[in-house]
């Protein structure tokens, strides 16, 4: 009897992309049990790779647009438009990957460039669009992405402020309105961090974008004077302490601002490209992420198809580059085996390296196992 194995992983950040890695454990199992199923189908939830996934699963138009990076530099990114819906990944412009480990400074970076891949969506006649937010390198809470839809935050004097989120401490108001056309906005997240505070963007995710703990400080002072602003300007009230508002550095505070609504990127694109129902004809599951820890199970790819998984009775697989959580802790997320390439190589070094080739190993081993 032959095995049907759904393949649904996200991106291994840094090295392989969700496509990359399905093809990976899909080349290795096929390798020793040839004649079983593998279906691909690779996941974001709202990251980097968001565009790449929808893309691959509901066609439509991907529109190269010219943008720039978290310091103002130009780089390429898409507007993939499906009917009247856009979608845009907030990664392409902001993305942590975009910037050395040198040029991590979240003082400084701008959300800029996402306003410009949003002007091009509503040029492009979209009446929705879909932001993918995750693996931002910016903490300016949308300040840069509403000075590209032409409201950007100015001091009392009426001069516009530079780049980053420490100035926001400065700003007094919006100088003009955002050129959006009416048009609706969703932001795509599995982040329910609030915008300040303790679990706010600047707390939990400043550190890996560069900040020191002096600098923590001051950008979560700063967004919280800025949160003001936004909510004068555009009549919301608690806008701080909504869920998601902490997304992306910010964004996700500033996309409320405008009206937006927060929905889980997982659950999007789970539906969008049908997953439940190939998850209902498995017979196993392969999921996987770069580090497999404590944030995976708080409602990350991994966990939401460990859960799904569980819900059918179905053997999850987990792969990954590194794997920070214990037996139990993974089992009662519905994960039934654990794989990490670190451990499969002993090094990080060659984990790094070579992620593919240990993909296939690992994979081949399960096919070992688990192949009739």
């Amino acid at each position: 009897m032959l095995v049907r194995i759904l393949i649904c992983p996200d991106k291994f950040a840094g090295t392989l992309s969700a496509a990359e890695v399905a093809a990976a454990v899909a080349e290795g199992w096929h390798g020793t049990a040839p004649a079983d199923e593998c279906v691909q189908r690779p996941l974001s939830d709202g990251g980097p790779g968001f565009i790449e996934v929808l893309g691959t699963a509901l066609g439509g138009q991907r529109i190269p647009v010219t943008t720039v990076d978290p310091l103002g530099r130009p780089v390429t990114g898409e507007v993939l438009l499906v009917g009247a819906t856009a979608y845009v990944e907030s990664a392409q412009a902001c993305g942590l990957h975009l910037l050395t480990e040198d040029e991590r400074d979240p003082r400084i970076t701008t959300s800029y460039g996402l306003g410009l891949l949003l002007a091009a969506a509503v040029e492009a006649g979209a009446t929705e669009v879909v932001v993918g937010l995750g693996g931002s390198a910016v903490n300016d809470a949308g300040a840069g992405m509403l000075a590209a839809l032409g409201a950007g935050p100015v001091d009392i004097g009426g001069y516009a402020l530079p780049y980053g989120g420490v100035v926001l401490g400065t700003a007094e108001r919006l100088e003009g309105k955002p050129r959006l056309r009416q048009v609706s906005l969703v932001a795509a997240t599995d982040v329910d961090n609030p915008l300040l505070g303790l679990h706010g963007a600047s707390n939990v995710f400043g550190p890996q974008k560069g900040a020191s703990r002096d600098d923590v400080m001051r950008l979560d002072a700063a967004l919280e004077h800025f949160s003001g602003v936004l909510e004068k300007e555009f009549g919301v009230e608690g806008l701080a302490l909504m869920p998601g508002a902490g997304a992306a550095g910010g964004i996700g505070a500033a996309l409320l601002a405008l009206g937006g609504r927060v929905v889980s990127g997982i659950g999007l694109v789970t539906r969008m490209i049908g997953l439940d129902a190939e998850l209902d004809r498995a017979d196993l599951v392969i999921t996987g992420e770069g580090s497999f820890d404590h944030q995976s199970l708080r409602g990350k790819v991994t966990a939401g198809i460990a859960n799904s998984a569980r819900d059918r009775g179905l053997p999850c697989v987990v792969v990954a580059g590194r794997n920070e959580t214990g037996h139990r802790e993974a089992a009662s997320a519905g994960v039934t085996e654990t794989y990490a390439l670190v451990e499969h190589f002993g090094s990080s070094d060659l984990a790094f390296a070579e992620p593919a080739r240990g993909l296939r190993e690992i994979a081949s081993r399960l096919a070992t196992q688990w192949s009739r």
